[in-house]
């Protein structure tokens, strides 16, 4: 009776012990890992096969449980960082423990594979985008002339024009998309923002990550652009757009609006517009904390 009483106890304990997986997301990625003899799988498919079915045991169970994105050729740094052996599923452990604390993972709901790999890959690129953007920040520096951090000022600044966007909105959800042109590739942000019973509800994360996209166009003064898309059920969805610049947004008319959404991007030929869309011209944002910084 003390052995079941035991057994019983310790499994209660294994439910509230979470967990994370790391996922090799594509055959590239699989391939890479098939070098090493500890790892015993030779089909992606199979992989991925044994793999949900872990994850819906653990459900199951009771455990809850956060997938990460698998990187070889992180895991190979990780290794020659730390002194550890690669080809042992113990350093596969310990990488994907240190994962879980400094990666993008998402939690197993339930999903199939097919349907959570996609999220956790735009979760993956989402982090990726926010850590570049940091970093193009930071490298700013100090302002040669009055010691200012450019980066810093350029935060406060994007911050404060978010929120103005946000505050002079119309009611409903509100979808963002801030794209900022430049080397070696353009950086997209999303944020997905519901005003609901005049309540603001947003992602912090989304929040953070657009707001330093919108930053990096104002501080390099890089062409760029943002747009948001304003949905209410029993209304037509409205679209607003402004220009980046150095001193901050520059309202689109009604007209440069349409012509963005109804050119395409590649060919330049004309697209038939969206029924029940209003292509409108943004609400007066006021003044910003202060003009651009330059000297």
């Amino acid at each position: 009776m003390a052995h079941t009483d035991h057994r019983t106890l310790r499994r209660v304990l294994h439910r509230e012990v979470a967990g994370t997986i790391g996922l090799l997301a594509d055959e590239h990625d699989f391939r890479a890992m098939r070098r090493y003899d500890s790892f015993v799988f030779d089909d992606h498919t199979t992989y991925l096969k044994h793999m949900e079915a872990v994850l819906r045991t653990r459900a199951l169970q009771g455990s809850h449980t956060t997938v990460a994105l698998f990187d070889p050729e992180d895991y190979a740094e990780y290794c020659a960082e730390t002194g550890l052996d690669p080809d042992s599923h113990t350093s596969r452990t310990r990488f994907t423990a240190a994962l879980a604390s400094t990666g993008p993972t998402i939690p197993y709901d339930g999903r199939p594979l097919a349907d959570l790999l996609p999220t956790l890959v735009d979760e993956a690129v989402r982090h990726a985008t926010w850590e570049y953007a940091a970093e193009l920040l930071a490298r700013l520096g100090a302002c040669a002339s009055c010691g200012e951090d450019l980066g810093r000022a350029a935060f406060t600044r994007a911050s404060h024009l978010l929120v103005r966007i946000l505050d002079t909105a119309p009611p409903g959800e509100r979808h963002l998309v801030c794209s900022v042109s430049g080397p070696p590739e353009t950086l997209v942000a999303v944020l997905h923002a519901d005003d609901i019973a005049g309540r603001m509800e947003l992602d912090e994360s989304e929040a953070l990550e657009f707001t330093t996209v919108l930053a990096v166009g104002l501080a390099t003064e890089s062409p760029g652009g943002l747009v948001m898309r304003t949905s209410k059920p029993g209304s037509p969805d409205r679209i607003h757009g402004w220009r980046l610049r150095a001193h901050g947004l520059e309202p689109l008319t009604a007209g440069e609006v349409f012509d963005a959404y109804c050119t395409d991007a590649e060919s330049g030929e004309l697209i038939s517009p969206e029924s029940n869309v209003d292509y409108c011209e943004p609400p007066d944002l006021g003044q910003g904390p202060g003009p651009a910084h330059c000297h």
